[in-house]
């Protein structure tokens, strides 16, 4: 399955363009964006190292097939993944950008995590 392509699509008109006004509201800097939007309605962020090193997230599953039963494998949360890095990619296009899993709901975590670098 092509998790990018499916992120892409699930994002792209959803929660890009919210990402993209708080992105553009606090100056285009991610790290002013993630203090004051950083935890909001199930997401968050961490500046773990400002301008470089984040972890961003969800207290809980937000994927709408999970949520509808459609997908059980932790496998799919590449889906998520591929969303965070996306939106990123969009915000930052001349950065380079990592995006791992560190835990996710599917694979028995308490909650969604991903591990951000900006270079």
């Amino acid at each position: 399955m092509d998790y990018r392509e499916k992120a892409v699509r699930c994002v792209r008109e959803t929660v890009l363009p919210i990402q993209r006004a708080q992105f553009q509201a606090c100056g285009c800097d991610l790290d002013a964006q993630y203090r004051k939007y950083g935890d909001t309605e199930g997401f968050f962020a961490k500046i773990l190292q400002p301008g470089r090193r984040y972890e961003v997230g969800y207290s809980k599953c937000v994927c709408p097939e999970v949520l509808a039963g459609g997908a059980t494998d932790a496998a799919h949360c590449e889906c998520s993944r591929q969303s965070v890095l996306y939106i990123l990619e969009q915000l930052l296009p001349e950065k380079h950008i990592t995006v791992e899993t560190v835990e996710t709901v599917l694979s028995g975590g308490a909650c969604c995590r991903f591990a951000v670098t900006v270079e």
